[in-house]
C-alpha cells in the first residue's frame, strides 16, 4: 500500500525529533555519569540515610546491591565514566573522577551521595537504567563502608561469572539477640522471633506496636490456621478465658481442625499447579483429585516437610511403595498434558519435563533454574549443562505428552463407604444363626427325597451334593441359596457392581526400566541435542552422588526402617535420591525457601520478599539472622510444619495491632521491620469461604471429586469437547473453594477476580490487585447473594430487636462487636431498606430469596432490608481482609 508524501513528511518530522530528543537524553544520562560531586558540595550529609547498625558481611549484603543495581553499567562488560564494580581493585581504584567512597568515611564517599537520591543531578542509576537504591539498602552501603569497607578478595573469582548469592551458603544458627533487661520492651519477647524482630527495631529506633485485642486476634488466627471465621461462641469462650495460655489453646485446637489441611493445601496446589483439565486448547478433563486428597491428608496428618517432599517427587520408587505413595506422585503429573490431534508426543513430553525441573527448581531450591534452558544464567552461578543435569533425574517417566497413561486405579470416597456395607453384610451372612441352621437342616433332609419347589432349581445345577459339601462347606453352600439371605445377597451384588463402577484413576509417576539418554539441547530446543549429560545437581548449590545419598534415610519414613544398602558410584542417581537431596544437609535453600513462604502466608511478604527467586535478582532477606534461625529449627524440630506454623502465630510479633501512626508508615510503608501486626487481603477462595461460613451455607465434607457451584453463564465454551459447567446441587454446591473444579482455560471466574492463577505452571506468589471486578463480584455474584440471603436469615431468626440482629451479623462476619457508630448506620440502613420494601413487595421477595421461607417470623420487607445489611457486611473492607 503507497504512503502519502503528507505521511511520509509526518513521519520523518516524528522520527527527527525523536533523534533529537534521544541524543538529548543521552548527553544528559551521561553528563549525570560523568559529573561529579564537587568539593563542597551542596548534599547536606544530615539528611542521608544512617548507617545499618549491624555487621555487614560483603557477599551476603553488598555484592548482591552492586551485581542487581550497578553492575549493568559499571560490571565487567561495561565501565561507564571508568567505573568498574565488579572486582575489588577495580572498584578501590575509582572512575574517571576519582575514588567513589573511602573506607571509614561513608558520609564523604561520593558512592553515597550518588546513590542517595539527595542531588538529582548525579542520582544512580540514572532514570531508566535501574531501580534505585532504598534507604535501607543505602544504609547498609554506608555501613559497610565505616566497618572498612572489607572485600574479601575470593570474592572477585565468584564476580567473574556471577555473584553466589548468599542463600546458595548452608544456614548456620546463629545466636539469640540480647535483650536488654532494664529496657521497656525487655519482656515483649514470646519467643525466639521476637528476641531477633526486637533487636532489628531497637537499631531503628522503633517499638512494637500494641497486642491486638482478643476478637480480632482469634478472627485472625483462625483465618491463617483453618482458612475460616471463628463463631461467636468461639470468640466469647476466648475473651472469657483468663488462663495464661488461653491463645496457644486456641492454636493447638486449630491445628488439629480437619479444615487445617484444606486451608494450607490451596498455597500447596498453586506451586503443584493443580488443575481437574489437561490445558492447552483442548482443555479435557483429568482425574487429579485424588491427589489433592492426599495433600489434605498429609498437612492434616503432620507428615514432616522431608517426608511429604519425597512422597511428590518419588513416592514411586520407595521401598515398598503404597497405594498412597503413588498417589502422592501426582505432584509431577499436575504438568499440562496436550491431546490435540497433530502434535508431536515427544516435543510436548520434553514441555512436561521441563516443567517438572522449573517447577522442583522453584519449589525447593527457590530458583529460577529455568533461564539455563538456552543458555548459562546471566545473574546466579548456573551453567546451562547443569540445568539438564537436573532434567536428567525427571527424563526416565513412562509419561507422553499428548497421552494420560500412566494411571492409577484408586478407590472413591464413595467407594470406601460402600467397600466398609459390603464388609458388614459378608460378616452378617457368614455368622451362624439359629434361623441358618435350621434351615440348613431341612434342606439337607430334602435332599434324600422331593424336593421342595424353591430348591428344585438350585439342587439341579449342584448334581453331585456330596462333592458341593466337600468343596465349599455344607453351611457356607446353604447361606449361598438360603430364601432368608435374599434380601442380603442381592444387595451385595449391587454393592459389588456399585463399586466396580466406582473405580476411579489418577495420574501417576512411573519410571522406566531403563534410564533414557540426556542431552543438553543447543540453544534449548529439543531438536539440536547437544552433548550427553548424567543426572546432577548445580555445583554452587551443592554436591549429589550415590554414594553418599546410600545410607541416607529420615525419621518417620516408613518404607526405609532400615539405611538403604551401598551402591556403586556408576549407579544410576534416580528421582528418589533427588528427592532427599533436596531435603538433605546437603541443600542449602529447601528449609530457608519453605519457610520463608510460610512467613509470607502469615506476614503477607517474605523475609526475603521476592520468594520465587533467593538469587542474586532476589530481594536481601530483611532479617537475614532471623531466617537462618527459623531455617535450623525449622530441620532440629524434624521439618515440623505445623510446629512452625505454632511458633509464628504465637510470637508477640505475630499478636501486634495492625494499626499504624502516619509517621510509622511514613518510615515502613511495606511493614518489612514488623513494628506492627499483618494486615493482608483475604486470598481468593477464602472470601468465598468465609462467606458461606458466617451465613451457615458451607458444607464441612472433606475432600471427593471436584464440583461445580453457581456461576454465571456463557463463561465456559468448550467447542472441541462439548464440555459443559453443571451447577452441583445439594451440600455440594457450598463446598469450599478448594474443591471448586478448576479448568485451566476458563478457572472460576469470581477467583479469577481476586487473582488466584490458571495453574498452567508453578505458581508461588499471587499478586494482590485492588479492582472494581472484586466488588463487583462480591456485590453481585450468585454465591454471595446467596450467602447474604441465608446470613439475613440467622440475623432475623435470633431477636426482634433491630440492634441484637444487626449485632449479631455484624459478630458473624467480623468476630468483634460494632462501636455504637458503626451500629447506628447499620440499623439507618436497615430502616430505610425497610420503607423502601414494604412499598414493592415483589422486589421483596426476590431480595430475600430462599430468606423468606427460611424464617417465619420477619416479613418479606425485613428479610429483604436484612439481605442489603448482610450485603453491606460482606463487602466490608475488614471483612475481605485479616487485621
Amino acid at each position: 500500500m503507497a504512503v502519502s508524501r503528507v505521511a511520509c513528511r509526518a513521519i520523518f518530522r516524528f522520527a527527527a525529533v525523536a533523534a533529537i530528543l534521544a541524543c538529548c537524553g543521552t548527553v544528559q544520562v551521561h553528563a549525570a555519569r560523568k559529573r561529579p560531586a564537587a568539593k563542597g558540595s551542596t548534599i547536606d550529609v544530615s539528611k542521608l540515610p544512617p548507617p545499618a547498625n549491624r555487621q555487614i558481611d560483603f557477599a551476603r549484603d553488598i555484592q548482591p546491591l552492586f551485581q542487581s543495581h550497578c553492575w549493568k553499567c559499571h560490571g565487567a562488560a561495561k565501565h561507564e565514566s571508568g567505573l568498574s564494580l565488579h572486582t575489588h581493585d577495580a572498584a578501590f581504584a575509582g572512575g574517571d573522577s576519582g575514588k567513589e567512597f573511602e573506607p571509614g568515611k561513608s558520609a564523604e564517599s561520593r558512592l553515597i551521595h550518588y546513590v542517595s537520591g539527595l542531588d538529582s543531578d548525579t542520582l544512580m542509576p540514572p532514570d531508566g537504567e535501574g531501580e534505585r537504591l532504598s534507604a535501607e539498602q543505602v544504609g547498609l552501603l554506608r555501613a559497610w563502608i565505616d566497618q572498612g569497607a572489607k572485600w574479601p578478595k575470593q570474592a572477585d573469582a565468584v564476580a567473574a561469572t556471577a555473584a553466589i548469592p548468599w542463600s546458595y551458603k548452608r544456614p548456620v544458627r546463629p545466636t539469640l539477640p540480647v535483650i536488654n533487661g532494664s529496657g521497656k520492651f525487655a519482656h515483649w519477647p514470646r519467643n525466639e522471633i521476637d528476641r531477633f524482630v526486637l533487636a532489628r527495631l531497637g537499631r531503628e529506633k522503633l517499638s512494637p506496636s500494641p497486642e491486638e485485642d482478643r476478637p480480632r486476634l482469634i478472627r485472625r488466627v483462625s483465618l491463617d490456621l483453618i482458612g475460616l471465621p471463628p463463631t461467636p461462641e468461639e470468640v466469647d469462650a476466648f475473651v472469657a478465658d483468663t488462663r495464661p495460655d488461653a491463645y496457644e489453646r486456641v492454636v493447638d485446637r486449630l491445628l488439629e481442625s480437619p479444615h487445617y489441611g484444606e486451608r494450607w493445601a490451596r498455597p500447596w496446589l498453586d506451586l503443584a499447579r493443580y488443575a481437574d483439565t489437561d490445558g492447552y486448547e483442548k482443555d479435557p478433563r483429568r482425574s487429579m483429585w485424588p491427589y489433592r486428597d492426599w495433600v489434605i491428608d498429609a498437612l492434616n496428618q503432620n507428615m514432616p516437610f522431608d517426608r511429604f517432599t519425597i512422597e511428590q517427587l518419588a513416592g514411586d520408587l520407595l521401598p515398598g511403595a503404597t497405594l498412597e505413595d503413588r498417589i502422592a506422585t501426582g505432584f509431577h503429573r499436575n504438568t499440562m498434558t496436550n491431546t490435540e490431534g497433530g502434535v508431536d508426543p515427544e516435543e510436548y513430553r520434553v514441555y512436561a519435563i521441563i516443567d517438572r525441573v522449573n517447577t522442583t527448581a522453584t519449589v525447593w531450591l527457590g530458583t529460577t533454574l529455568g533461564c539455563c534452558q538456552c543458555h548459562s544464567h546471566k545473574y546466579d552461578p548456573l551453567k546451562q549443562k547443569e540445568y539438564y543435569e537436573f532434567m536428567a533425574f525427571f527424563n526416565n517417566t513412562a509419561d507422553s505428552g499428548s497421552s494420560p497413561a500412566p494411571e492409577l486405579e484408586v478407590p472413591s470416597p464413595a467407594e470406601k463407604t460402600d467397600r466398609a456395607e459390603l464388609a458388614r453384610l459378608e460378616q452378617a451372612i457368614s455368622t451362624p444363626t439359629t434361623e441358618l441352621a435350621s434351615g440348613q437342616a431341612e434342606f439337607e433332609r430334602a435332599t434324600l427325597s422331593p424336593l421342595p419347589v424353591w430348591l428344585a432349581s438350585t439342587v439341579a445345577a449342584a448334581r453331585d451334593l456330596e462333592g458341593v459339601h466337600q468343596k465349599d462347606g455344607r453351611a457356607a453352600f446353604y447361606r449361598s441359596i438360603a430364601p432368608e439371605l435374599n434380601p442380603a445377597r442381592n444387595r451385595i451384588a449391587a454393592l459389588r457392581k456399585k463399586i466396580a463402577a466406582e473405580r476411579v484413576t489418577t495420574l501417576v509417576m512411573q519410571e522406566l526400566p531403563a534410564p533414557r539418554k540426556t542431552h543438553v539441547f543447543v540453544g534449548g530446543s529439543f531438536l539440536n541435542p547437544g552433548e550427553e549429560v548424567e543426572p546432577g545437581v548445580p555445583a554452587a548449590i551443592g554436591s549429589i552422588s550415590a554414594r553418599g545419598l546410600a545410607h541416607f534415610s529420615m525419621p518417620g519414613e516408613k518404607n526405609v526402617p532400615v539405611p538403604l544398602p551401598a551402591r556403586p558410584l556408576s549407579a544410576h542417581l534416580t528421582r528418589l535420591d533427588l528427592a532427599r537431596w533436596l531435603v538433605g544437609p546437603g541443600n542449602p535453600l529447601a528449609a530457608r525457601v519453605t519457610i520463608n513462604r510460610m512467613w509470607a502466608a502469615h506476614f503477607g511478604t517474605g523475609i526475603v520478599a521476592t520468594v520465587e527467586d533467593f538469587g542474586t535478582k532476589g530481594d536481601p532477606p530483611s532479617h537475614p539472622e532471623l531466617l537462618d534461625w527459623l531455617a535450623t529449627e525449622f530441620v532440629r524440630r524434624g521439618w515440623d510444619m505445623k510446629a512452625m506454623h505454632r511458633l509464628i502465630v504465637t510470637s508477640a510479633t505475630y499478636r501486634q495491632s495492625p494499626r499504624v501512626s502516619p509517621e510509622l508508615f511514613a518510615r515502613d510503608p511495606q511493614n518489612r521491620l514488623l513494628a506492627r501486626g499483618p494486615r493482608v487481603r483475604l486470598e481468593a477462595e477464602m472470601v468465598r469461604d468465609q462467606a458461606l461460613a458466617v451465613s451457615g451455607l458451607l458444607s464441612p465434607k472433606i475432600g471427593g471429586p471436584s464440583v461445580m457451584p453457581p456461576m454465571p453463564d456463557g463463561i465456559w465454551n468448550s467447542p472441541y469437547s462439548g464440555d459443559r459447567w453443571s451447577t452441583s446441587n445439594g451440600e455440594d454446591r457450598y463446598r469450599r473453594g478448594l474443591y471448586t473444579f478448576w479448568k485451566r482455560t476458563s478457572p472460576y471466574p469470581s477467583f479469577m477476580s481476586f487473582d488466584a492463577p490458571s495453574r498452567e505452571v508453578c505458581t508461588v506468589r499471587r499478586p494482590r490487585t485492588n479492582t472494581p471486578l472484586q466488588a463487583l463480584t462480591v456485590l453481585n455474584d450468585p454465591v454471595y447473594i446467596e450467602a447474604a440471603q441465608a446470613l439475613a436469615a440467622r440475623m432475623a431468626k435470633i431477636s426482634n430487636d433491630p440492634a441484637a440482629e444487626a449485632t449479631y451479623g455484624f459478630r458473624l462476619t467480623l468476630a468483634r462487636r460494632p462501636t455504637s457508630a458503626e451500629l447506628d448506620r447499620l440499623l439507618s440502613l436497615y430502616r430505610a431498606e425497610v420503607e423502601r420494601f414494604a412499598k414493592d413487595p415483589k422486589a421483596a421477595r426476590e431480595m430475600a430469596g430462599s430468606a423468606a421461607t427460611a424464617s417465619s417470623a420477619a416479613s418479606s420487607a425485613e428479610l429483604a432490608a436484612w439481605t442489603v445489611v448482610a450485603n453491606v457486611l460482606l463487602n466490608l473492607d475488614e471483612t475481605l481482609n485479616m487485621s
